[in-house]
């Protein structure tokens, strides 16, 4: 069953051009109606042609209000039909508000006067309450169609703006990747190029050295491609051991010994490097979330994998006792995300059945046999 508050939104989905034909043919049945019965007091022809041009006038009102409406005033007053007064005031209510009001309260008034010849004040009572409810009940769903339509416009703009937030939080991602390869790059391409050039100045040393130089420089080579590889697993973002292996266990500690209340359940000490350095970032992405958004609530780290069935990392909050002020655009999420398409996995946020929060990535055991290995492969074989 239709309600009396979904109706509106159910005639203004029906488009502009579908109103404007039911309307023509209510007025034209109107019209029939008022010739037939008749509705005034004057030859048939005149009360059809008067019907007949205030409903073809209706097709205008929205570029001719006010026409319109003296239109349908004229036609009322020589038809007796007040379909196309009514539908006009109803559809130009807004800014010409007081005109309207004017030609419908003049429009119901003469109507009167051509059907008994006088008018008193119960007919100008109902002519202004007719012309007033009908001119309300037209402001109203225009000012509703407005602001229907400033809404969409705002969430429009508003998704936009999310999508160019989450290219902006991608990017900024693989920018990092990009330095990162540059710096782990650079100083083995220093030594290749130091070798090389070694041999270059050095033509004439013995079979010995240079053999010594071309095995550095393969040695160097094979490593540079490795950490190649390795890289789009691997963005430093936190404390690590002094090795570069990241360490889970200080991160956590860290998070405490700051008043945080934090668990830690398994290790990432024998997971694969550049596998512990993704985890690593999501727990770091987690704990701050959490501080951002469940202030106080305990939180949960949970690691576990194995080779055969691949790598999770799970950060989960419960409920806040005090929650943040929640800011934030959730562009953390998005790069987190796009750092882990890369290596092959995948990362899942939302709330959980506590009323919490739960952060869960996953990964392949080796995070980087997700880079191809061809090139790699190719040049040892070489």
């Amino acid at each position: 069953m239709l309600s009396y508050r979904a109706a509106p939104r159910r005639v203004a989905a029906l488009g502009p051009h579908t109103i404007s034909a039911a309307a023509t043919a209510l007025c034209l049945f109107l019209t029939v109606l008022a010739v037939k019965t008749p509705w005034a007091p004057l030859p048939r022809p005149v009360i059809a042609a008067a019907g007949l041009a205030g409903t073809g006038a209706l097709w205008f009102r929205g570029r001719w209000p006010v026409a319109v409406a003296v239109a349908g005033a004229g036609a009322y007053v020589l038809s007796g039909n007040p379909g196309p007064l009514l539908i006009s005031l109803y559809a130009g209510a807004g800014p010409r508000f007081l005109v309207l009001a004017v030609i419908g309260v003049a429009g119901f008034l003469a109507q009167q006067w051509v059907d008994g010849g006088r008018w008193g004040t119960d007919a100008l009572i109902s002519a202004v309450a007719a012309t007033g409810v009908t001119l309300a009940a037209g402001a109203y769903a225009t000012t509703r169609r407005e602001l229907n339509r400033s809404l969409r416009e705002r969430a429009e703009r508003a998704e936009t703006e999310r999508r160019l937030r989450d290219e902006q939080a991608r990017s900024a991602e693989r920018g990092r990747i990009a330095r990162e390869m540059h710096d782990v790059l650079a100083h083995k391409m220093a030594l290749i190029s130091l070798h090389a050039g070694g041999l270059e100045v050095n033509a004439s040393a013995g079979p010995e050295r240079v053999e010594r130089e071309a095995a550095l420089i393969r040695v160097s080579a094979q490593e540079a491609l490795e950490e190649l590889r390795k890289i789009l697993g691997v963005l430093r973002a936190g404390p690590e051991d002094d090795d570069g292996f990241p360490d889970l266990r200080r991160l956590v500690d860290s998070w405490t010994s700051a008043g945080g209340t934090v668990t830690l359940r398994g290790d990432t000490g024998t997971w694969p490097p550049e596998t512990a350095r993704a985890a690593h970032r999501l727990v770091q992405e987690g704990l701050t979330n959490a501080h951002k958004h469940a202030r106080g609530a305990p939180v949960t780290v949970t690691a576990t994998g194995s080779r055969e069935e691949g790598a999770t990392i799970v950060v989960a909050n419960g409920p806040s006792p005090r929650p943040g002020p929640g800011t934030g655009a959730g562009v953390g999420l998005v790069g987190l995300a796009e750092r882990f398409r890369l290596i092959g996995g995948t990362v899942r946020a939302g709330p959980d059945d506590a009323g919490g929060w739960r952060l869960e990535g996953r990964l392949p055991w080796h995070a980087a046999d997700a880079f191809p290995r061809e090139s790699h492969d190719q040049d040892t074989a070489g």
